[in-house]
């Protein structure tokens, strides 16, 4: 499949497989500890193994895949230590996202976090990687309508890898709580209390850090690579 994007941009292409195995990463279609092979990848994606590394070097420098000295690259596996870093600094950066967006909410910022709630509540209940990666996007636009894009860099990195986290580790995922106290944390901003929302969201945040479980894994790398790199070939 996909041999006739090889003309594309190389820096374009280099984005594409790099997004859409992330993706798959936090959709939980590869697991923690999958390898990755960067032949595989490539014939999955059809594009060159040149594209691949550089997707990985990406990849790696997020947290999201780790290399092994003459083993090549795998899906991240944070340890429970780690994992606990990454919340407690999630957490410091939130709070701080909260106290920036209660007095300066650009124009239409309301706006477009209602419409992600919907877009939220359309698969709740139906789908829960999917629920997950959605529930990550909230609080990345959250970090992004502070109009500071050093802070929505480290937010958007931390929440990667908490999705991943939860990918290893996450006994169940409650879109309905999600939801709910996403439209929570909206409202508050709202009313400027700032003081309030940072209270849901530590309840939020620390709800999710609590669901901890090892899970295993699924399916071959070649299959769960040929759905995805459909929407290469689109």
């Amino acid at each position: 499949m996909g041999r006739h994007i090889m003309s594309e941009d190389k820096t374009t292409l280099t984005d594409a497989v790099h997004d859409l195995l992330k993706k798959a990463i936090i959709e939980q279609g590869l697991k923690p500890g999958m390898r990755l092979p960067e032949d595989t990848v490539g014939e999955q994606f059809g594009v060159s193994r040149t594209i691949v590394r550089h997707a990985f070097v990406r990849l790696e420098h997020e947290g999201l895949i780790a290399t092994r000295r003459n083993r090549g690259a795998f899906v991240a596996e944070p340890t429970r230590d780690e994992a606990q870093h990454v919340f407690e600094v999630r957490r410091c950066l939130e709070n701080d996202v909260i106290r920036l967006l209660c007095p300066r909410m650009p124009s239409g910022g309301y706006e477009t976090l209602e419409a992600h709630v919907r877009q939220e509540e359309t698969v709740r209940g139906k789908n829960g990687p999917v629920s997950i990666r959605l529930a990550g996007e909230f609080h990345m636009l959250l970090a992004r309508l502070t109009g500071n894009p050093v802070l929505t860099r480290y937010v958007s990195e931390v929440v990667l890898r908490c999705s991943l986290i939860m990918s290893l580790y996450a006994r169940t995922h409650s879109s309905e709580c999600a939801v709910d106290e996403h439209s929570q944390i909206i409202e508050a901003i709202r009313a400027g209390d700032a003081t309030r929302a940072i209270e849901i969201m530590e309840h939020h945040l620390g709800a999710v850090a609590e669901r901890a479980e090892l899970s295993g894994q699924t399916d071959s790398i070649q299959s769960i690579l040929s759905h995805y790199g459909k929407e290469l070939a689109q």
